[in-house]
């Protein structure tokens, strides 16, 4: 899959600087040695795609080095392929103008400034903008008892991409209990494989704290596919433990089953299934399983990290308001544009279908490959639920 991969950042690195140097650098600089200069970045780059395959299969450290690579790669290939698509712009434009100057270049010079500025915040600082979004969701079947009941989400921590960076896991733990929700929920991706990755922060993870406890669901990472484990036993060692550690971080993990939360003589039901899969995953969960002596509770909420599962089964059931994470956005978004929308039909946000919602939280962490956030800060979600009448 990787080596597919390359073969495209191959073409997106050398392109722009092949177009580039031909239309200006060829042109406005006289000194053949300082020509050459300007592809010493994409050689180095280039070097850098070819050993890709080799550190993809390591562990945390050719994680880490990846990580560093597509930062690279990306703050110096993108504002290329900016500048160069802009420029293209001016070629029938002068053309059919007559014009001397270069508008769309210009524009181009700007646009491609601002895409590496935004690629270097979002490096530095975005992956650690927590944004506390509020939210609520109207329900005719929430009991009375229940009306303004708070609930945080929180999705996609990741531990592993963190690199024991305790200071800034605190401030989020700090945050989602500053919210004084009466109930914590995790939807997913604890880890990016290991159980192991949770050493350095386990006890700062441990601080979530609310009235009726902090529950969580397992997601595609938490079941480390993308791991060369030397056998499944060993896979399925690494998914006991990771469970192990939920339960001593005090966390009640709810693998394809439910409880009932109560106030007064009210009760909800709150359900969580294994990981839904994909197109290309396994599939964990079994919602019929989880619903189980439900059927006389007048309200549902589920938690199932990835959200296709709620146009795949949810919406077939009396499920009220499924919580999903997994889309990250992609770590990327401008408003409502975000490249998630191209593989996720529900990538962020609230979406509803006649009285049936579904929240996408777009995490709280991110993938040590792409260590950057922009516009798709991390997120805490706090859910009030109302009743309709």
């Amino acid at each position: 899959m990787i080596e597919k991969l390359s073969v495209y950042f191959i073409l997106l690195l050398v392109l722009p600087d092949i177009y580039i140097y031909k239309l200006y650098i060829k042109k406005h600089v006289a000194s053949g040695r300082s020509r050459e200069l300007w592809f010493v970045p994409s050689a180095v780059l280039l070097l850098g795609l070819l050993w890709i395959p080799l550190f993809s299969r390591g562990g945390h450290g050719g994680q880490a080095f990846i990580g560093i690579f597509v930062i690279a790669y990306l703050a110096v290939v993108l504002p290329k392929l900016v500048f160069s698509l802009c420029s293209l712009a001016d070629l029938p434009v002068r053309r059919l103008l007559k014009l001397h100057s270069h508008p769309f270049a210009w524009l181009g010079v700007v646009a491609g400034a601002a895409t590496m500025l935004a690629i270097l915040y979002g490096t530095f600082f975005g992956r650690k903008q927590f944004e506390v979004k509020q939210v609520v969701f109207a329900s005719p079947n929430l009991p009375a008892a229940f009306d303004g009941y708070r609930v945080a989400q929180i999705s996609d921590i990741h531990a592993g991409s963190w690199h024991g960076d305790r200071k800034s896991l605190q401030k989020a733990v700090d945050l989602v209990n500053a919210q004084q929700a009466d109930l914590i929920v995790f939807t997913g991706d604890l880890v990016n494989n290991m159980a192991t990755e949770l050493d350095s922060v386990q006890d700062i993870l441990a601080g979530f704290k609310a009235p009726d406890g902090v529950y969580s669901v397992l997601g595609n990472h938490d079941y480390s596919p993308y791991h060369h484990w030397e056998n499944e036993k060993n896979r399925w060692e690494n998914l006991k433990e990771l469970k192990k550690r939920q339960a001593a971080m005090g966390w009640h993990l709810l693998d394809n089953r439910h409880v009932k939360l109560h106030r007064s003589t009210d009760s909800i039901a709150l359900l969580g299934v294994g990981d839904d899969g994909g197109r290309m995953l396994p599939r964990y969960s079994d919602l019929k399983l989880a619903m189980l002596g439900t059927a006389k509770t007048t309200f549902k909420l589920l938690l199932s990290h990835t959200p296709t599962h709620w146009h795949r089964e949810v919406l077939a059931t009396d499920v009220d308001l499924t919580l999903s994470g997994h889309t990250h956005a992609m770590q990327f978004a401008l408003g409502r544009l975000s490249p998630s929308a191209l593989l996720y039909p529900e990538w962020s946000g609230l979406y509803t279908e006649g009285k049936q919602g579904l929240y996408v939280n777009v995490g709280l962490g991110y993938i040590g490959l792409m260590p950057l956030r922009f516009g798709a800060w991390p997120e805490v979600t706090v859910i009030t639920l109302k009743k309709t009448y």
